[in-house]
């Protein structure tokens, strides 16, 4: 996941060298999150049918991929293509990297496994901004080493996936592989809608920061070092990771309506250091967003995982991911369309409006339903 983060704070450098607008920064953005569903639209259970570690090595295989096309970028087709196949990697590693290391969990540990696996998906999210960052701003070649480090990286996770046991074993003939679509069990409907909604909303606000954060704070805070933006753009995800360790001690009856609460807190301190121009008021409001967000994602992981039968696990999540990567790529759009009209700042405020307003809202559904999770 470190790599599908990795250009965040680089986009302003491939602006420089190419020559493109803020709206084509989030298309490229949003075409990782398009790739993301795509995956999980049309191979969603594949795991379920094939194995965890034959698709998780597919996915290494496409995120080395990925890497490739930016250490031999030349312009925007192989940004779009480094783009593309980042996101089906991703796309085939949420779920299924998910319904692994809940397969593999003892008896009694489903929740702390849900915690390792969303953990290490927001970390890895949080530390790509970081390590590109880092490396742009104080190593030679900042277009190139950052996608160098993290090919040597996907060496080293592919051999510890060979590594592993695997966990599906089948005795009945294998069904053919199709585009499975939607799949949500019945099992599993009353408590989707919900989380469903929640992954949206949360994932809607990583999205527009880590796609048009950077380009705030060069344009408007004058913030312009490289490994500041990666670590402003990391306290997100690290923030997110805290909020699900909080998630354990709340449960996810009180974690989903609360995370949402605490993500509209967020929102409103962002729309406030948008409006005074002030880092650190976005640092503080980007943590406190980070934590919602984390609080409301891993509640609805914990629940939809639980409810869901063993032989459909990964199904049922990678179409629990599909509704949180539209809320990460569709705004996405809606923000960069909105800076050509209006400005970094004054789109941010847009969305940082409208996104208050749907969490509200979300908040209100899941409160009612609080004692009945219970």
């Amino acid at each position: 996941m470190l790599g599908t983060t990795l250009p965040t704070p680089l986009y302003g450098l491939y602006r420089q060298q190419i020559g493109f607008s803020e709206l084509i920064v989030t298309v490229v953005f949003a075409v990782y999150a398009l790739g993301v569903i795509a995956a999980l639209l049309v191979a969603g259970d594949f795991s379920d049918i094939l194995g965890r570690r034959p698709v998780l090595l597919c996915a290494a295989a496409l995120a080395a991929g990925s890497a490739l096309c930016f250490v031999f970028e030349h312009g925007l087709p192989q940004l779009f293509a480094g783009r593309v196949l980042s996101g089906f990697s991703a796309g085939l590693f949420s779920g299924t990297a998910t319904a692994a290391v809940l397969d593999l969990a003892p008896p009694g540990r489903r929740s702390r496994a849900a915690f390792a696996a969303t953990a290490a998906n927001m970390g890895g999210l949080g530390l790509g901004p970081l390590l590109a960052g880092i490396l742009a701003q104080y190593a030679p070649w900042p277009l190139k080493l950052p996608f160098l480090v993290h090919l040597a990286l996907m060496a080293l996770a592919a051999a510890v996936v060979w590594t592993l046991p695997e966990t599906v074993h089948r005795t009945r003939p294998r069904p053919a592989l199709r585009p499975q679509g939607m799949t949500i069990p019945p099992a599993v409907r009353g408590v989707f809608a919900p989380g469903a909604l929640a992954g949206f909303a949360g994932f809607s606000v990583l999205g527009v920061f880590t796609a048009v954060a950077p380009d705030f704070m060069a344009t408007v805070l004058g913030v312009r070092n490289l490994a500041v933006v990666g670590a402003v753009v990391f306290s997100v995800f690290c923030a997110s990771t805290a909020g699900q360790l909080l998630m354990g001690r709340l449960g996810p009856a009180l974690a989903l309506p609360w995370g949402c609460v605490v993500l509209v807190l967020g929102l409103v301190l962002i729309g406030v250091s948008l409006l005074a121009e002030s880092l650190a008021i976005l640092v503080v409001g980007a943590v406190t967003g980070g934590v919602g967000q984390g609080m409301s994602f891993r509640a609805a992981l914990t629940v939809i995982g639980a409810a869901a039968p063993e032989e459909r696990r990964s199904a049922t999540l990678s179409a629990f991911f599909v509704f949180a990567y539209v809320g990460i790529s569709l705004p996405v759009v809606g923000v960069g369309a909105l800076t050509l009209e209006l400005g970094v700042r004054d789109a941010g405020l847009v969305f940082a409006g409208c996104v208050i307003l749907l969490v509200s809202a979300v908040a209100a559904y899941l409160r009612p339903r609080r004692s009945a999770a219970r």
